[in-house]
């Protein structure tokens, strides 16, 4: 079988029986065991409980009981993520968490019939954009394995992208989904915060973290979403708002795009600008309205990261610095001056996000989305600090976050796509929406999808 399959394909294949749910999820397992010593996608792959679960699962569809929407879909969960009876480890060194419970997105993917074939590999503590750990090897993206599949949640686009499950869950702090997503090509979606509850999932800055799907198709990415999306009282910062899915099948709707300048003239590399700027006529010539909107303040600042300073602060200060020798170089050297950070400037960058949201209020008072490049490169070589990125040395954790992490500030929900277009891997861009408006940013993909703008292709040695 095709292990490059939507899960919504497969799905079609398990109810006409075309195929076990064991013989699936077997495949998966070899696939993703064999591909550990080239890709490093996981920390954990379980078989064991994997198997077990899917011949239940075939029991109880051959009997003709109910099963769940989601019966027999593989998904890898990032090792940041509470799961029953395993340690999360969050990519450290130290930290092994046993969990007495599942996450709340794990339980609810159960409840619908999901498998968690495997815990994925991740950037320490989710604390960066490579996913190069120091305790666990570096994760490698599937279309160049010396190269990054980016960060934090790279194991779980690596196994999507790399055909090693259907579906795979990451968590998105300042782009942590739709990073890694734009790097292997595949779909990522970032939630509104408060959208999925966060309730068993190793914090980095609370008021930022979001968890979402990466998948191989918007339509799977919304198929996720239905089902891990909705209030949870155990979590503080859930909200009750109406979870709504698209229609698969639904038109582009009319639809105004807009393009906020100066945020998109930031350096891009050559091909992913060329890219963008062809999404762009796609999106005009199927009847979209491109309107080119300005906003000087909707950009990244330079204190961007000390907006989430205080939080990470908070959660690491129970160890660092007396076991800052436990922490990995990178993150070490990024906790420093993280601890150092003033209830001044946290006060300041608290005001800079207030008035970001006002700013990205009054934009979408103008159009429906936005559109961005995902990132400002998507080759990054192991190991390299730096990215050459349109003729200009930048810093890779800049040139991969330039789009995304403005979006968390704000708290909305954002779409990341893989572009028909050529290249290796593919570019993508990002569309963003206001609050709550999931359902119309995966409509718009879907959309994308049916005319052929966006297209997931797996890797040539995928």
């Amino acid at each position: 079988m095709d292990p490059f399959l939507s899960a919504t394909e497969q799905l079609e294949l398990i109810r006409i029986r075309a195929v076990t749910i064991r013989e699936l999820v077997t495949l998966y397992l070899d696939r993703s065991e064999a591909s550990q010593d080239r890709l490093n996608a996981y920390t954990f792959i379980d078989r064991r409980q994997a198997l077990l679960r899917a011949e239940l699962l075939d029991r109880q569809m051959f009997s003709g009981d109910e099963v769940g929407p989601l019966a027999g879909v593989t998904v890898a969960l990032k090792d940041l993520i509470d799961q029953k009876g395993l340690p999360t480890t969050a990519g450290s060194s130290f930290y092994r968490q046993v969990g007495k419970q599942s996450a709340t997105v794990v339980e609810r993917l159960e409840a619908a019939g999901a498998i968690v074939i495997g815990r994925t590999g991740l950037h320490e503590f989710a604390y960066g954009f490579s996913s190069e750990n120091h305790w666990f090897g570096a994760v490698r993206n599937p279309w160049d394995p010396g190269t990054s599949p980016g960060g934090s949640s790279g194991g779980s686009a690596v196994a999507v992208a790399a055909g090693l499950s259907a579906v795979a869950i990451g968590t998105d702090t300042g782009g942590s989904v739709r990073v890694p997503a734009a790097v292997c090509g595949t779909v990522g979606l970032k939630v509104t915060h408060g959208r999925v509850p966060l309730t068993g999932v190793f914090p980095l800055a609370p008021s930022l973290d979001t968890v979402g799907p990466l998948t191989r198709t918007v339509e799977d990415a919304a198929l996720i979403y239905a089902v891990i999306a909705g209030p949870d009282p155990a979590d503080p910062y859930s909200q009750v708002e109406p979870v709504r899915v698209p229609d698969p099948a639904a038109e582009l709707p009319e639809l105004v795009v807009g393009v906020p300048h100066p945020w998109v003239d930031h350096r891009v590399d050559p091909p992913l600008r060329a890219a963008f700027d062809a999404a762009l006529g796609r999106l005009a010539g199927s009847g979209a309205e491109i309107r080119h909107l300005e906003d000087d303040f909707v950009q990244p600042p330079g204190h961007i990261n000390q907006a989430a300073s205080s939080e990470i602060a908070v959660v690491h200060g129970k160890w660092f610095p007396s076991r800052a020798d436990e922490y990995g170089p990178e993150v070490a050297d990024r906790l420093g001056p993280t601890m150092a950070v003033t209830v001044a400037a946290g006060v300041e960058a608290k005001r800079w996000r207030e008035q970001l949201r006002e700013h990205t209020f009054d934009l979408f008072r103008e159009c429906d989305v936005l559109l961005t490049p995902a990132v400002a490169a998507n080759r990054k070589p192991i190991g390299a600090p730096q990215l050459m990125v349109d003729g200009e040395e930048m810093g890779y954790r800049q040139a991969f976050s330039m789009f995304s992490a403005l979006v968390n500030h704000a708290g909305h929900p954002a779409l990341v796509v893989p572009l028909h277009e050529g290249g290796s891997p593919p570019p993508s861009i990002q569309v963003i929406g206001p609050d709550w408006s999931e359902d119309r940013l995966l409509a718009v993909g879907m959309a994308l999808e049916r005319s052929g703008v966006v297209r997931f292709r797996p890797p040539p040695n995928g």
